[in-house]
């Protein structure tokens, strides 16, 4: 029940887990049982302990969610793990980087298919049944596969294909320098008895009897050794000529067969040790000269590179007659390259400059890629098109994370780090965050506290993931044309084949929008905690400053000439220019003249804190709003 050391001091294993950069995880170590396995996993310890990297040593039975909570900064390494809960390996997956050595074929309850067939007297289906999928769906959520052997490695691959996909690396079992040394000398010693090694053992799987039949049918003299210690088993093999080996089920890499040809003895075996046909396979010396520098190096630089490995961001963005709109476009993919290994930009056909002036941005810097998707802009259901190119944009992104902006959104400099480091963090599982929107109104005193404080922003670049209308809002007109149903934009991040909304991780909770209710509703002392809440979340969490109403004057504009023709595009609705469908004024937008729109902008600058225009403005309704301490990005300073 308790984990104790053998002084019987009780183990605090969370802050062990804590406070290592490696957790191992086997059933048993070499402490508890001097088997192959347990040889060869603590050779691959020793390797890590050599090289400094701190890490600790967990049982498979005391793996629980606690330990897994405490591991998720860590990278865990699992040897043999049949005492550990199958349950969790859902946990392991979402939460934690982890690498697998396989020994055996887990994937069966017996973890031998031959062994299976002698006590059912039926074909191993495992990889069929659960256990099988249990066991495949955990190698398949690790960052490495470790095998002994190809012969192993390929017959996994004929039951699980999508192995093939992860990063697969053969170690062969592992020795210490100093039994390497040992083995060595053994070759040395020529008078050898003219007799045959076989090594004992209660289990079926070694072949004991085959082994013994086989010296009989060869009328080969043999011994057979059991209860004995491995330096003794050395010894004895530098005295006889044969060693015979016969197991009943595949072995992945038999350590004792590995220790026999080291010595210089002349091998008696069957197919079932796998890795006899490998090109490393050839004479003791070379057996030798790859023992020494293959399975703990390649352990440990695959380990390393795991550790190391710095994931990568695209930042992808879509333009459209920016420059004529006077979106801050240039800054918005310049704050990108703050942080991004890769920045897309897709534009839809500029016909104002935007396209030149982006062809340009792009001899800049190699970072920067730019394509043109031209769409028919005229057509009835056009609005639907800005979430096919933000798919679009989307898929030319080859980094390990997507960081989505708009032409009008600038990520801060202050920020940039805080999204390098977030990504460190951010548990497997979770595949779309949302982060915080700074939504100016009028300029940078006024940040509005109607809408939303956030977005969805960061993501997996998985390929299931893009954007468009989600499922239960999918409509077609008359003429089977996609449109949306109202409760979508057109650009929600969904399933690629099954539109379903993909799930979000979000920092907004229901008592700070509560909260934001009951500001907006006039309750000064909600306001004061929301604002404080709000500056906060804009320090501790990376976000963007969002321009689009920063500029009153130009917003109003974009309603008159664009953003009500694009809702009813993408809703498939009419709407006649009337008095009654304009929020903004008292008359119709064919009737709205220059003045009319400086005017309001003034007013909504200096009256309101923010308003939604899904009704008529209310200047005797005052919407409160935020101020946030941060100062603007400083790019922006550039077109001030």
């Amino acid at each position: 029940m308790f984990n104790a050391d053998i002084f019987g001091a009780t183990r605090d294993l969370e802050a062990e887990i804590k406070e290592s950069e490696i957790v191992f995880i086997s059933d048993l170590y070499v402490d508890d049982y001097l088997g192959g396995a347990e040889i060869t996993s603590e050779n691959f310890i020793k390797k890590i302990e050599s090289e400094g990297i701190k890490f600790v040593k967990i049982k498979s039975k005391d793996v629980n969610l606690k330990l897994i909570e405490a591991g998720v900064n860590s990278h865990w390494i699992f040897f043999n793990y049949s005492g550990m809960d199958l349950n969790l390996i859902p946990a392991l997956v979402a939460n934690t980087k982890y690498s697998i050595v396989e020994y055996d074929y887990k994937f069966c309850k017996y973890r031998s298919t031959e062994k299976h067939y002698e006590n059912e007297q039926s074909q191993c289906d495992c990889h069929e049944n659960i256990q099988g999928k249990i066991i495949s769906a955990f190698m398949y959520g690790s960052e490495n596969l470790m095998w002994m052997s190809e012969g192993q490695r390929n017959f996994y691959f004929e039951r699980f294909p999508f192995l093939e996909d992860k990063n697969n690396y053969i170690l062969s079992s592992a020795f210490s320098e100093a039994t390497l040394n040992k083995l060595s000398g053994n070759r040395s010693k020529k008078k050898r008895k003219n007799r045959a090694l076989i090594i004992g053992s209660n289990s079926w799987i070694k072949g004991i009897k085959d082994s013994i039949d086989y010296c009989k049918n060869k009328n080969i003299d043999y011994d057979i050794i059991q209860n004995v210690s491995h330096d003794e088993v050395i010894e004895k093999m530098s005295e006889y000529e044969h060693f015979v080996f016969m197991p009943k089920g595949k072995d992945t890499c038999p350590r004792i067969l590995i220790e026999a040809k080291v010595s210089g003895m002349n091998l008696h075996v069957n197919s079932n040790c796998q890795h006899v046909t490998e090109k490393w396979w050839g004479n003791p010396e070379e057996v030798e000269n790859y023992l020494r520098t293959h399975p703990q190096e390649t352990f440990y630089s695959t380990i390393r590179n795991s550790i190391d490995k710095i994931e990568t961001i695209s930042g992808y963005t879509t333009t459209k007659d920016c420059i004529s709109q006077q979106y801050p476009f240039k800054q918005a993919i310049q704050s990108m390259l703050g942080f991004c290994d890769q920045v897309v930009i897709v534009d839809g056909g500029s016909t104002d400059g935007t396209w030149e002036a982006l062809v340009e941005l792009s001899k800049s810097d190699d970072r920067i890629i730019i394509d043109q998707k031209k769409r028919d802009w005229s057509h009835p259901r056009f609005a639907v098109f800005d979430g096919l190119q933000k798919a679009y944009a989307r898929s030319l992104c080859t980094g390990d994370w997507c960081w989505q902006i708009d032409s009008d959104e600038v990520v801060h400099e202050k920020d940039y780090d805080k999204i390098k480091n977030l990504i460190k963090r951010i548990p497997k599982s979770v595949h779309l965050i949302a982060l915080p929107v700074i939504e100016y109104w009028g300029s940078s005193e006024k940040v509005r506290i109607d809408v939303n404080p956030w977005k969805w922003r960061l993501s997996r670049n998985h390929k299931h993931i893009t954007h468009g209308i989600p499922k239960q809002f999918r409509r077609e007109d008359e003429n089977n044309c996609l449109y949306a149903y109202p409760g979508t934009d057109g650009c929600d991040y969904i399933d690629t084949n099954t539109y379903e909304i993909i799930p979000c991780m979000n920092f907004y909770s229901k008592d700070i929008h509560e909260e934001k209710l009951k500001a907006l509703s006039g309750d000064v002392e909600s306001l004061e905690r929301y604002e404080n809440w709000f500056n906060n979340a804009v320090e501790n969490l990376p976000g963007v400053h969002h321009y689009s109403w920063m500029n009153l004057e130009r917003k109003i504009k974009t309603y008159k000439n664009y953003w009500s023709r694009h809702w009813q595009s993408l809703y498939n609705i009419k709407q006649q220019d009337t008095i009654d469908n304009n929020m903004f004024f008292d008359k119709k937008w064919s009737d709205v003249s220059e003045d009319d729109i400086k005017k309001l902008a003034k007013q909504l600058k200096e009256k309101m804190g923010g308003w939604i225009f899904h009704k008529k403005i209310d200047f005797e309704k005052t919407t409160p709003h935020a101020f946030i301490e941060r100062d603007e990005p400083e790019i922006m300073n550039d077109i001030k």
